[in-house]
């Protein structure tokens, strides 16, 4: 059972930082504190990148991206990673680290984020986890279901037979292997339902039991103190930033970019990414240039709230109701993080 978040909010009034309903973490045995962390979160678009710059010059930090599309080299226009220029003002982890046609799993995530933050604490530097991929940050923290191998063979299997029978397909085969894991499990959640399936037949027994082995338990991170701070931008104006985002992306050679992309990997599964789903469906003549824009600012509206719901589930998020590039959201940012120090 998943745990309510406990959850915050940093009040500007009056020039003072409310936190209200937010325990600070514990020290160390005998007061001795455990390296620090801070992790950005909130919806794209709210502005984590510039916050995350502006705290690492302040106190040292170096980044650590939290994002399933720029781990991949070669996508640059439709993954919104920071620009050479950002990431020649402080060290960057974990962009670029992998081939498009390359898997990159959350498990994959965790372990070499984990080592990125070994590493950077090593240094007496602040590691600063910044990027919108909930479940890359889940796994990280809190480590993921130890559950059986990866099948690649039987995972495509699934796909087409589900791109054959419909995608209502897997959540009914996986119905009658497991109900209750599927009752939790949305029909559209195509790789969430691959992954129950593969587990079930893998382990011979419903995934809903295999969760409940001590042996399989997950692997939550430790050695290093956790501040969560939240973006929640007002709702229209972050509404509004990503659609001109979405049209900015296209203007810069999106098309173009996922031509490319696709002349070296063919269809892979990164390129059906937002943005690059859609740029990919105007590279096969499905949707006009204007259309394809209309339909990524749309989805990546729908994102951002995805991300939010999923963002507030994590423990102890100390929101602040602003873009992360406002010289007060920066403010306010670096006096929670100089508590923690």
């Amino acid at each position: 059972m998943v745990a309510r978040a406990h959850q915050s909010k940093v009040d500007f009034s009056g020039g003072v930082v409310a936190v209200v309903s937010a325990a600070r973490t514990a020290s160390g045995a005998f007061g001795a504190k455990e390296p620090l962390v801070v992790l950005l979160l909130g919806p794209t678009g709210s502005g984590k990148t510039a916050l995350s710059l502006s705290l690492a010059e302040r106190f040292g930090g170096e980044i650590v991206s939290c994002d399933s599309v720029a781990v991949y080299r070669g996508m640059d226009v439709g993954s919104a990673k920071p620009t050479p220029e950002e990431r020649a003002r402080m060290p960057h982890h974990l962009i670029d680290v992998a081939e498009p046609d390359e898997p990159f799993t959350a498990g994959a995530y965790s372990r070499a984020a984990r080592a990125a933050l070994k590493e950077i604490a090593g240094r007496g530097k602040l590691p600063i986890v910044t990027g919108g991929t909930g479940l890359y940050l889940r796994a990280l923290t809190e480590g993921l279901f130890a559950g059986p191998a990866r099948q690649e063979d039987l995972r495509e299997r699934l796909r087409r037979s589900a791109a054959r029978h419909g995608e209502a397909w897997l959540h009914r085969v996986l119905t009658r292997l497991d109900a209750a894991r599927a009752a939790e499990i949305h029909a559209n959640d195509t790789p969430k339902l691959i992954r129950a399936i593969e587990v079930c037949l893998a382990g011979r027994r419903p995934m809903s039991e295999v969760l409940g082995r001590e042996d399989l338990a997950r692997d939550p991170l430790k050695g290093f103190r956790l501040l969560r701070i939240g973006l929640n931008p007002p709702r229209a104006a972050l509404y509004e930033r990503l659609n001109r985002r979405c049209a900015a992306m296209f203007a810069a050679g999106l098309v173009e970019e996922t031509r490319g992309l696709l002349a070296r990997y063919g269809p892979v599964k990164a390129l059906d990414s937002l943005g690059y789903r859609q740029a990919l469906a105007v590279v096969r003549g499905e949707l006009s240039e204007e259309a394809a824009i209309a339909a990524a600012q749309q989805g990546h509206r729908n994102y951002a709230k995805r991300q939010l719901t999923w963002f507030r589930r994590e423990p102890d998020v100390r929101w602040i109701e602003a873009f992360g590039d406002e010289a007060e959201t920066v403010r306010v940012a670096g006096e929670l993080v100089r508590a923690e120090l």
